[in-house]
């Protein structure tokens, strides 16, 4: 299943204005950081810029305790701490951006981390509030804490594509949330959305609530929605099995998209949700996977799949294991898992065909205690 992301076109409209003098360009409001990079070659793989984080794989052995990052940003913004000076990155670094009109800024913390395994259990628990449009709406992220009591992973959602459909508020009105009765503590709240009147003019009727272990590449989703979302973090164990708990009720009407862009009902299906992990190894060519080729049976990248086999409803906590199946011929090589060079995600989804927009709105799925078990 491929994730369902919100695409849209933004207008814009030029005046042109003959006269004896030009009138300057207005300055850049934007404050994004679009790349960072390390002098030598210490980098394991590509940095991951999140909307707020930023992760960076070293190779074993880099002295973190000295490094100097250098930052590419929007025209005309500035960054606290100046690109390029040294910092000691044993703990996360707080980076400023500040647009060049001085108006707006968003902070990013850098976390330096050498090849290691992530969490391998998922409880929920944590999340903290994206504000954006000056307090006009706010939604969920959800982190996981490690046993040190730093946060250890960052899940990625398409939230912040529905908030361009003006569609949610509040944390529970868009896809993906925190809920507060789990089967212990609170648990992730998947919702199918409709997109309203923006979602139905581009032909984008729903959107699926979903959560994945990688990042979400806002600055593509316009154009390529697909390719939006970036699956995989570095991993250095050999999984065997996926366990969890789920509740799932599907939406009362199923519905595909019709050729005029509208939703049709399908009577007699039901919708049907999705949760997976993929096991892959991570190269130059293919550092992550997407929306276009994560389950892709011709996918030579990809090493084991675990995904649910039968997705039924359940009005109460419904336990599963599921195994990882590894693919013909593909094997794990001691040496690479060393160095980290392989990944893994997971994924869950409201709607197993949201990409195709097809469900239910208001299908819901919720997830709680999840845990990777390993070699």
């Amino acid at each position: 299943m491929r994730q369902h992301l919100i695409s849209c076109l933004i207008p814009a409209a030029v005046a042109l204005v003959q006269c004896s003098c030009v009138r300057d360009e207005a300055p850049n409001a934007e404050c994004d950081i679009l790349s960072v990079s390390l002098p030598g070659d210490i980098l394991s793989r590509q940095p991951v810029i999140g909307n707020h984080e930023i992760t960076i794989m070293v190779n074993e052995g880099v002295d973190i305790t000295n490094l100097a990052p250098t930052f590419t940003l929007t025209p005309g913004a500035t960054i606290s701490p100046e690109s390029g000076t040294s910092h000691n990155f044993t703990e996360p670094v707080e980076y400023t951006v500040t647009s060049e009109d001085g108006e707006w800024h968003k902070t990013y913390i850098v976390d330096i981390q050498r090849p290691a395994g992530i969490t391998l259990e998922y409880s929920f628990d944590h999340v903290r509030q994206i504000t954006s449009n000056k307090g006009t709406y706010s939604y969920d992220e959800f982190y996981e804490v490690g046993t040190d009591g730093k946060i250890s992973l960052t899940w990625a959602s398409a939230n912040a594509a529905f908030a361009l459909t003006m569609q949610g508020t509040t944390p529970e009105t868009f896809p993906t949330y925190q809920y507060t009765s789990g089967k212990k503590g609170s648990c992730v709240a998947l919702t199918t959305r409709s997109t309203g009147t923006f979602g139905a003019a581009m032909k984008k009727p729903m959107a699926a609530g979903n959560l994945f272990i990688g990042e979400f590449a806002m600055a593509n989703a316009l154009a390529k929605p697909l390719e939006a979302t970036h699956f995989g973090t570095p991993f250095m164990s050999e999984p065997l099995s996926l366990s969890g708990s789920y509740i799932y009720k599907p939406g009362e009407q199923y519905c595909v998209l019709g050729d005029d862009g509208k939703l049709k009902p399908v009577e007699g299906q039901t919708d049907e949700f999705n949760i997976y992990a993929v096991f892959f190894e991570a190269t130059p060519e293919m550092e992550w996977l997407d929306g276009t080729n994560v389950m892709a049976a011709d996918n030579p990248n990809i090493i084991a799949i675990a995904e649910i086999p039968e997705p039924t409803p359940s009005a109460n906590w419904k336990d599963f294991v599921i195994p990882f199946i590894y693919r013909e011929g593909k094997t794990v090589d001691p040496e690479k898992l060393r160095q980290g060079r392989y990944s893994i995600t997971i994924v869950m989804c409201s709607s197993k065909k949201g990409d195709f927009f097809a469900g239910a709105i208001g299908s819901t799925l919720y997830v709680d205690e999840l845990s990777l078990l390993c070699k």
